[in-house]
């Protein structure tokens, strides 16, 4: 189907009021929350419903004490405050709420599929065609449908079949479709969706691209706002999110590399950074790259440029995803190496277990490829994270933590100190400011000597720390 069909659809050719008085968001995670809570925290005078089917979820989005939202996000719990009970709603009755909406997002989990056509590096979308299919069958008059989700090039195509079906079938409605990625980091969402860089918007349809521009128009300023076809849009969040897992690649080679000959990762990250053609950000070397979309948009780029027959572009981005599993590897095997070439029994202690610091989501985090690599050589882990639940944990690592720490299992603790207590070392994998903080003095003196610590966010002056604690052997990522 090519772009010219589309814009020639029925689909597109109804008019619309500009004016949205009624939003339904479907998907009660990471990105429909906090995007529809600043949403309607910033139009007072729009009715926002987010739905989703899981009621658990639901409850925790309901739930009076906003210190139990089921997404951790540095200033939601005030945003949600504000606007819960007066236009923000949370509700399991989906079809409802696409009935009274005239604008629905479809902002649902689209997670790499795990066997069959394209497993392992195409995006599974029985979630996004679920939910078209519950917008099809459920919606009244015009609706306004926006892909919200990070979905793969030309999947709105997908969708505005769905939603042709209906209007097929001689029924009283109509649609309109666009794509409205999201662009936010885990740890500063709220900030990035008040103060935005940009707000894309793709579509064919003139009237509905409008009615969508004109409810962010109330809080980010019109020249923020950008305009393309559905296909750039979609394209667009691929594409960002590959460039930026690029840089975390590129420098955590480059880490490596100075370990070897001597050089600090930090000092050549701020000369490069200082190039304007450059620019600083991501040029912080770490254990790798997490989160829900990198590495999946990643391999869904890998898979749309094999289907279309490049292959050396497929290579070129898929040796990027490689380069970030061979990070935590590395990170694994050298604190073996470090530890006299065994860890069977060892108790360490890991501080952070999110993929970044301020966010409770531990979606592909590099502390999980990591523990799961000690764990095989028979390691005892102490975890500490102060926002990711025992759960959480024993669901990513694939086991259950042990009351009694066994070779090869982990267990939780309350705090760095107690997790250290008689540890060989400590590896600190997500960068929470409170352990930037520790009592290293206190700390060393609970741990087996020799003890070592393993920062593989930098987040430590090495000067400072090893002024102050001569009985810790520091390895700092990228430093040699």
């Amino acid at each position: 189907m090519s772009a010219s069909s589309v814009s020639s659809r029925s689909i597109n050719q109804v008019p619309v009021s500009t004016t949205i008085k009624s939003i339904c968001c479907i998907g009660a995670g990471y990105v429909g929350g906090p995007t529809m809570a600043v949403i309607a925290d910033r139009c007072p005078a729009v009715q926002v419903t987010v739905v989703d089917l899981n009621a658990d979820r639901i409850a925790a989005w309901n739930d009076p004490d906003l210190s139990q939202l089921p997404v951790y996000e540095p200033g939601l719990d005030v945003v949600v405050g504000r606007a819960r009970g007066r236009n923000l709603h949370f509700s399991t009755a989906v079809e409802e709420a696409i009935a009274a909406a005239d604008l629905v997002f479809i902002s649902v989990n689209t997670p790499t599929k795990t066997k069959g056509l394209g497993a392992g590096q195409a995006s599974d979308l029985k979630w996004v065609e679920a939910s078209a299919r519950t917008v099809a069958r459920a919606a009244q008059g015009h609706t306004i449908v926006v892909e919200k989700s990070t979905l793969p090039v030309r999947t709105a195509a997908v969708i505005q079949e769905i939603l042709e079906a209906a209007e097929g079938r001689g029924e009283q409605k109509t649609f309109s479709m666009l794509s409205n990625p999201e662009f936010l980091a885990e740890g500063t969402a709220i900030p990035d969706l008040e103060a935005p860089d940009r707000v894309l918007i793709g579509g064919q349809d003139p009237e509905a691209i409008e009615a969508l521009s004109a409810i962010y128009r109330q809080w980010v300023p019109a020249e923020r706002i950008l305009t393309t076809n559905l296909w750039s849009s979609e394209l667009s969040k691929l594409t960002a999110n590959a460039f930026l897992a690029q840089r975390i690649s590129s420098i955590n080679g480059i880490a490596a590399l100075c370990e070897a000959t001597g050089a600090d990762v930090r000092e050549v990250a701020r000369a490069v950074g200082a190039d304007s053609r450059i620019g600083a950000k991501f040029l912080q070397a770490g254990p790798g790259f997490g989160g829900s979309c990198f590495q999946k948009d990643i391999l869904n780029l890998v898979y749309l440029c094999r289907h279309y027959g490049l292959e050396e572009v497929a290579a070129y981005w898929e040796q990027v995803v490689a380069l970030n599993s061979w990070q935590q590897h590395r990170i694994a095997r050298l604190v073996v190496t470090k530890l006299f070439g065994t860890v069977t029994g060892k108790r360490l202690a890991v501080l952070g277990f999110a993929f970044k610091a301020d966010t409770n989501d531990t979606r592909e985090s590099p502390a999980i490829q990591i523990c799961q690599d000690l764990l095989e050589e028979g390691a005892q882990l102490v975890i500490v994270d102060p926002k990711v639940s025992e759960a959480q944990i024993t669901k990513d690592l694939g086991q259950g933590s042990l009351g009694d720490v066994n070779p090869g299992g982990w267990q939780m603790a309350s705090s760095a100190a107690e997790a250290a207590a008689g540890a060989d070392a400590v590896l600190l994998l997500t960068e929470w400011a409170e352990f930037g903080a520790l009592d290293w003095d206190g700390i060393a003196a609970v741990m087996r000597q020799p003890a070592w610590l393993f920062d593989a966010r930098a987040l430590l002056d090495p000067e400072i720390f090893h002024s102050a604690n001569a009985t810790i052997k520091l390895w700092m990522i990228g430093k040699g």
